[in-house]
């Protein structure tokens, strides 16, 4: 029997994470599928424009890709067991924030330590990326294959930055922001209390693919924030699982409520990556001054290049060159719309977290045109 929904995904993708835990939280009535499938080349690809991953079809056919689009659209047209966005201010601009930490503020250390512990993690790279991305060939050809994407890849992880002089500050951010969320999580199953939110699926994202499934990254979580682990288990089950935690219900905390430890993680995020989109968006700003592109062009030209260049910006006492994406503009207004979106007493509360976390600048750094997803691509949106 035909099920509700496929998801087109790989284990070892990062942004796959994301949109499959949201559909196993919710119940979802759906199937994985590779991308190496031929209903991929059939009718994915052409739908989208582009080789990418994660996508979600319908029984329907309607084809949506991007983890955040996939939560948005499933939000809208299915009633959620469990909904990834809360109901309070607060509540909701965190599960904002946490969202678009996981998946781009935490592409650092992903990128670092999946690509530069092969001792440990390259063999078992090697046979996961050769046997999701061609299943049917023979194993040497899936090896030769693997060889060439990781050899890609690592050129990736030098272009968000990681190089010999950010290494050290990289793990040192790492490790620290790894016992701050283990303290939190020593204390509650979830980021908002007893059940999963926006914040929760976008740490995901980078905290099981990357950190928590590659051998040496993993082994650290465990070593070092095996509440973290235990976190990323529990984000794989259908139900709520946390027996450790007797007394909590599958409900986020009441009084729109950010617990002293999640504030210290928001204190985190506040140093280790407001700093880079600070950056980002006043590149954007110059280069969109400099090459003023229509409206509703595709971000990236014919080429659908994810990046637009390299910005500068220093942190934890070391310079940082790294590739500037639109789509975290997408991800950033993401939070501020959500601000915006709010009575003004509702963002009087918020600016007080802010204030106290070191986040207020968040809400001001924003880019002189709009980023918005249309049939499945990024467009710079209309100055009117």
């Amino acid at each position: 029997m035909q099920q509700d929904f496929t998801l087109y995904t790989w284990s070892v993708s990062l942004y796959s994470g994301k949109a499959r835990s949201y559909l196993i939280k919710q119940g979802a009535d759906f199937q994985d599928l590779s991308p190496a499938h031929e209903s991929y080349e059939a009718r994915i690809r052409p739908a989208i424009g582009r080789w990418m991953i994660p996508v979600m079809e319908t029984r329907d056919g309607e084809v949506i890709q991007d983890g955040a689009a996939i939560i948005d659209w499933y939000e809208a047209n299915r009633t959620p067991r469990l909904s990834a966005f809360p109901k309070t201010p607060r509540q909701l601009v965190t599960a904002y924030i946490m969202e678009m930490f996981g998946g781009e503020g935490l592409l650092r250390p992903a990128m670092h330590y999946r690509w530069n512990f092969d001792a440990d993690n390259k063999d078992f790279l090697l046979q996961q990326f050769g046997l999701f991305a061609m299943p049917h060939a023979d194993p040497a050809d899936r090896h030769a294959m693997a060889l060439y994407s990781s050899g890609r890849m690592r050129k990736a992880a030098q272009a968000f930055g990681v190089n010999d002089a950010t290494i050290p500050a990289i793990e040192a951010a790492y490790v620290e922001f790894l016992g701050t969320l283990n303290t939190h999580f020593t204390q509650h199953p979830y980021l908002l209390g007893g059940c999963p939110t926006l914040g929760d699926y976008g740490l995901y994202a980078s905290l099981f693919a990357h950190l928590g499934r590659d051998p040496y990254p993993a082994r650290l979580m465990k070593q070092r924030a095996p509440a973290v682990y235990r976190w990323t288990e529990r984000m794989s089950a259908s139900g709520a699982d946390f027996p450790e935690f007797i007394d909590t219900k599958e409900e986020v905390l009441p009084q729109d409520a950010i617990p002293d430890t999640l504030r210290d993680v928001l204190r985190c995020v506040a140093e280790d990556y407001l700093p880079e989109i600070k950056a980002m968006v006043e590149f954007h700003n110059q280069w969109l001054a400099q090459n003023n592109p229509a409206d509703g062009e595709t971000v990236g030209g014919l080429g659908l290049a994810r990046g637009i260049g390299i910005c500068h910006f220093d942190w934890r006492g070391v310079g940082v060159d790294t590739v500037v994406m639109p789509y975290r503009v997408f991800m950033l207004q993401r939070i501020q719309d959500a601000y915006d979106g709010l009575s003004q007493a509702d963002r009087d509360s918020v600016d007080a977290l802010l204030a106290e976390t070191g986040l207020c600048d968040i809400m001001t750094t924003r880019c002189d045109r709009r980023v918005v997803r249309q049939d499945n691509l990024e467009v710079w949106a209309s100055r009117a």
